[in-house]
């Protein structure tokens, strides 16, 4: 098995594993877990994003190899929202095949394996994975709960200037969001050129990192509370989706606009990296699918032990 790939992965199941503990054990119980939700969403997510975005800049953006990734992604969403439906779950599930584990996984994985030269694809990637994938999630989901809030107030789908309150809202939402905020900002101020203070940056620093670790640790929280094993057909179909099926459309749609080289193998292996836990808050957020994205983001990640050593090793031909 690809040592990389194994150093990588197994600190993510770690975490998981010691959330699973934590849970099995009920030092946390099932009512702390909407708070702690609610800490991951609110307060620890918006510094990492806002930072991550802080140093971004347009014009140093090579944006032809993420394309392909973007198409991919967008191609799959829309086939998840045909299959599903539109609804917060379809909307979830749709991300869920989508959403890679970018930062907690491909940043090791990626500078490991490929380098400075292969870094600086992914972390272009990485200044927009959050931006379209979180903010397109948003819209479609606050469009949804709107819809479905028009639907039970107006039977049958009458009301248009109800209906159009309710998209309004749900763009205003979409803006304001806790995550597509910070990201927004971020970009903005990037722009400036201006550097973030030290004396705030390092606190935005801290609560930056403490995201992937308490979010994945929340993940195993959830899955010793949830009956997940319930979950584990549908839970292994994502799964596939993800592991497999996004990597294989973005290697067709990488040779489609003519890349290839270095560009288009960490496009592929990062179309390949398991769940994000991102998906889990959203459908935490959102009240749907709580149980199948848990059981979808574990069975992804132990997955991707081996699918993502396959895919690695055939995209390093590409």
């Amino acid at each position: 098995m690809n040592g990389p790939v194994v150093s990588s992965l197994l600190p993510v199941v770690f975490l998981i594993a010691a959330g699973y503990l934590a849970g099995r054990l009920r030092w946390i119980q099932g009512g702390a877990v909407k708070d702690l939700s609610n800490l991951v969403f609110l307060l620890l997510a918006p510094p990492l994003l806002f930072r991550s975005m802080s140093t971004v800049r347009l014009e140093q953006l090579s944006l032809k190899p993420v394309a392909a990734y973007f198409v991919a992604a967008g191609l799959i969403f829309a086939a998840t929202l045909a299959w599903r439906g539109f609804n917060r779950t379809g909307v979830v599930l749709a991300l869920a095949n989508t959403y890679s584990n970018t930062v907690m996984i491909g940043i090791a994985l990626v500078g490991l394996a490929y380098g400075p030269e292969g870094m600086v694809v992914l972390l272009t990637l990485i200044s927009l994975h959050s931006l379209v994938l979180l903010t397109s999630a948003t819209v479609f989901l606050e469009l949804a709960v709107a819809h479905e809030d028009a639907q039970r107030r107006e039977p049958g789908g009458e009301g248009r200037r109800a209906m159009a309150r309710a998209v309004a809202r749900a763009l205003r939402n979409a803006i304001i969001h806790p995550v597509q905020a910070p990201i927004l900002l971020g970009l903005l101020f990037a722009q400036t050129g201006l550097a973030i203070p030290e004396a705030l940056d390092k606190p935005i620093a801290l609560l930056g990192q403490a995201f992937s670790p308490v979010a994945l640790v929340l993940v195993g929280i959830t899955l010793a509370l949830t009956p997940v094993g319930l979950h584990w057909r549908n839970a292994l179909t994502q799964a596939l989706v993800k592991n497999l099926v996004h990597p294989a459309l973005v290697a067709v749609l990488g040779w489609v606009f003519g890349l290839r080289g270095l560009p288009l193998t960490v496009m592929v292996v990062a179309a390949a990296l398991p769940i994000g836990a991102n998906v889990f808050l959203f459908a935490q957020r959102y009240r749907t699918s709580e149980a199948l994205i848990t059981a979808s983001v574990v069975v992804s990640t132990v997955m991707a032990l081996a699918t993502l050593s396959a895919v690695m090793a055939v995209a390093g031909r590409l």
